[in-house]
């Protein structure tokens, strides 16, 4: 290194300084006196360690990616000096061979929206959370094992990303969805919860079927389905069936389906508990939720406000801006000097401006 050839210098030629050695590497003299009072650091058996941890993280979660095994990393040895940057630990797993290869598989089929139940809206379309149970997303996805095909019934929270119920049943039969509900519903802290709640899933019969919407009715709670056949419309849900499968459940074989369930429960727990996010800025579901995500909107506390205010919001760009004369003359303006709305400061107020417009307009 540079310093160990200025050493080398003013050794060999004592008229030369210090200062004149490190003038010649572009260094001033101060920076040549803290690298040499620094001792010396094994590069190579940090590496080792982290190659150690990684292998640790890599058997706990199998298939998790390189970048969220670099946040997990860095956690480890914040404050050590010589840490390697993410392209050089992609090098490390790389030479290791601890990278993840892609792997196609079978699809089945687990959605049959042809059916006679009645179809929801959806409700939580453009909606932005700001806690934990204001929304769930429920879902089902398939799990090969040695014995036949098993179906994972998930719900999870849409704010924390947090698994808060889930059963793996043999068939798809709406019981099983029933049970992963009742789960998520046993751990609501307070019963009267589940009343600020919307439960969200795709249109198939499950979710649709009686017994199932019973449920929700019972507990209060609101109901929102997809539009249509995209999984966009239900992509957080869709998204975690694809973290638990990729990352746990089709790493290896599965010889039955009690090895399934209880490589299933051990997945739920890593991921709820160790595997960092990226949308909640590398933390984890189970951490504090109040300091996961700020919401910049402002969004009402409860609900049924949210609620209120977004179908209010709607029905308010649908109607044509009335006259700004006739607006003043009913004693109220919705929008300001410069043209551009007013924030609506509750769930009445926004109502009532609707119902005038729709009369003036």
């Amino acid at each position: 290194m540079w310093h160990q050839a200025v050493g080398w210098l003013h050794s060999t030629y004592p008229w030369a300084g210090i200062g004149f050695c490190c003038a010649l590497f572009g260094y001033s003299r101060q920076t040549y006196y803290k690298h040499i009072d620094k001792p010396d650091f094994n590069v190579q058996a940090l590496y080792e360690l982290i190659l150690q941890r990684g292998r640790e993280y890599r058997e706990q979660m199998p298939r998790i990616g390189s970048r969220k095994l670099y946040a997990l990393i860095q956690k480890d040895f914040a404050g050590t000096p010589y840490l390697p940057g993410r392209d050089r630990l992609i090098d490390l797993l790389s030479d290791n061979g601890l990278l993840l290869k892609i792997r196609r598989r079978k699809r089945y089929k687990t959605t049959n929206s042809n059916h006679p139940y009645h179809r929801y809206p959806n409700l939580i379309k453009g909606m932005v959370f700001d806690s934990p149970n204001q929304a769930w997303a429920s879902d089902i996805t398939y799990v090969v094992t040695n014995e036949g095909v098993c179906y994972l019934s998930l719900v999870t929270d849409l704010y924390s990303r947090k698994i808060v119920g889930w059963v793996l049943g043999d068939t798809l039969e709406a019981v099983y969805c029933r049970q992963a509900l009742q789960m998520a519903l046993d751990g609501l802290k307070q019963p009267e919860d589940a009343r600020n709640l919307i439960h969200h899933s795709d249109r198939g019969c499950q979710y649709c079927s009686y017994e199932y919407v019973a449920v929700l009715k019972e507990r209060g709670a609101f109901i929102s389905m997809t539009e249509s056949g995209d999984p966009l419309e239900n992509a957080v849900a869709e998204r975690i069936n694809g973290i638990i499968k990729s990352e746990w459940l089709n790493v290896s074989e599965i010889p039955s389906r009690a090895a399934c369930r209880e490589r299933v429960r051990n997945a739920v727990e890593a991921y709820n508990n160790v595997r960092p996010h990226m949308s909640l800025d590398y933390q984890t579901p189970a951490q504090p939720l109040a300091l996961l995500r700020e919401n910049p909107r402002g969004c009402p506390c409860s609900t049924r406000d949210r609620l209120t205010n977004a179908q209010s919001a709607s029905t308010i760009r649908r109607i044509t801006r009335p006259n700004p004369c006739l607006i003043k003359a009913y004693g109220f303006s919705l929008f300001s000097e410069q043209g551009a709305p007013e924030p609506f400061r509750d769930a009445s107020a926004c109502m009532a401006r609707a119902f005038w417009f729709s009369r003036i307009g």
